[in-house]
C-alpha cells in the first residue's frame, strides 16, 4: 500500500490564500469544538496483564517504579471517578454540547457514565479499543482493534462512532481500515483550522483536524499552572479569530485526569461562560461540524 492510497500524501498547500468560507449556522464566525477525552481504564496497566503501568499525562512520579505504578493508576482512576462527573455538570448545566473521544475498554469500566453520555446527547467518538498508538501496530492487530472498539462502542453507547481519533498518531494504514469500517470523519491531522477532504485510493475522507496546541495537556508538558490561564488561553484563540482571521473552527481537547481537577476546571467554567456572551461563536459538536461541511462543501 502506497502513501497516496492511505490519503497520505503530504501536503503544505491547503487551502492557501483563498480559504472557503465555512457558512457555520447562524452566520457564526468560529465553530467551537470541546472534546473529552475518556481513556481511563484504557490505559496499560499490569492488573490488565500489560508489563508496566501507563503514567502517560499523568502528573508525573517523583521517581523510577518497579512493577504496578499505584500513584499513577490512582490518577488515571481520578479520571473516570471524579473528574468526569465534574465535566458533566459543568457542560449539562450549560446545556452545552461536546465531543467524547472514548477508549472502548474505558467505557465498558463505567456504564453510569455512559448512560450520563447518552442523556446529554454528546457525540461519543472512537479513540482506539485500548489507550495505544496505532502506528506501533501490526496491520491485522490495527484492524481488528478497530472493530472492536467500534462494536464495543456501539454496545455501550447504543449508536456506533462515526467519528475517529488515534492516540496522537495513526498508521499509514488506518485511515483507509477507518473508510472500510464505515466512519463518516476521521481527526487524525493537526494541520489545518478548517475540515477539508483527503483522496484515498478511489475513495475521499472528511478529515476534521484536532490540536494538541489547543489542549490541557499543557498542565503535563509546557508549564500551564492555573485555571486562569487556561481562561486567557481559550480566550484568546478565539479572540484571534473572531478579530483578525477568516472563518474557521477551533478544537479544545480535555481530559478528566487533568482540567477537571477544581483549581483548574474554574478556568473552563470562566472560557464556557465568556464563549456564551459571543454572538458569532458556535459551540457544537465534531459530528455537526463534520455534518455541516459535507452538506456545504461536499467533496468533488
Amino acid at each position: 500500500m502506497t502513501d497516496e492510497e492511505a490519503g497520505r500524501v503530504r501536503d503544505f498547500v491547503g487551502y492557501g490564500r483563498n480559504r472557503p468560507d465555512p457558512h457555520w449556522p447562524g452566520g457564526a464566525h468560529v465553530a467551537v469544538n470541546f472534546v473529552i477525552n475518556y481513556e481511563e481504564g484504557g490505559e496499560y496497566a499490569v492488573p490488565d496483564g500489560d508489563a508496566a503501568s501507563e503514567t502517560g499525562l499523568t502528573e508525573g512520579s517523583t521517581a523510577a517504579v518497579k512493577g504496578r505504578d499505584l500513584g499513577a493508576e490512582s490518577m488515571f482512576q481520578y479520571g473516570s471517578r471524579a473528574g468526569f462527573w465534574r465535566f458533566h455538570r459543568i457542560f449539562t448545566k450549560r446545556k452545552l454540547p461536546c465531543t467524547v473521544f472514548a477508549i472502548a475498554r474505558a467505557l465498558e469500566r463505567n456504564p453510569e457514565a455512559c448512560a450520563a453520555m447518552r442523556e446529554a446527547g454528546w457525540e461519543v467518538a472512537g479513540h482506539g479499543n485500548r489507550w495505544e498508538i496505532h502506528a506501533n501496530l501490526e496491520e491485522a492487530f490495527e484492524r481488528e482493534q478497530i472493530r472492536l472498539a467500534t462494536q464495543s462502542i456501539a454496545n455501550t453507547i447504543g449508536t456506533r462512532p462515526l467519528g475517529w481519533y488515534s492516540r496522537y498518531a495513526p498508521s499509514l494504514r488506518t485511515r483507509v481500515m477507518l473508510l472500510d469500517a464505515g466512519y463518516e470523519y476521521d481527526s487524525d491531522a493537526y494541520d489545518d483550522d478548517l475540515p477539508y477532504w483527503v483522496e484515498v485510493g478511489d475513495r475521499t475522507q472528511l478529515v476534521v483536524p484536532y490540536s494538541i496546541v489547543h489542549n490541557d495537556v499543557r498542565f503535563s508538558r509546557q508549564g500551564m499552572t492555573t485555571g486562569d490561564e487556561y481562561f486567557a488561553y481559550v480566550r484568546n484563540a478565539v479572540q484571534c479569530v473572531l478579530d483578525e482571521d477568516p472563518p474557521c473552527m477551533l478544537s479544545f481537547g480535555l481530559h478528566n485526569r487533568i482540567i477537571a481537577h477544581p483549581g483548574r476546571a474554574m478556568g473552563l467554567v470562566r472560557a464556557l461562560d465568556w464563549l456564551a456572551e459571543q454572538p458569532r461563536v458556535w459551540v457544537t459538536r465534531r459530528i455537526d461540524i463534520a455534518r455541516h461541511w459535507r452538506q456545504a462543501h461536499p467533496a468533488r
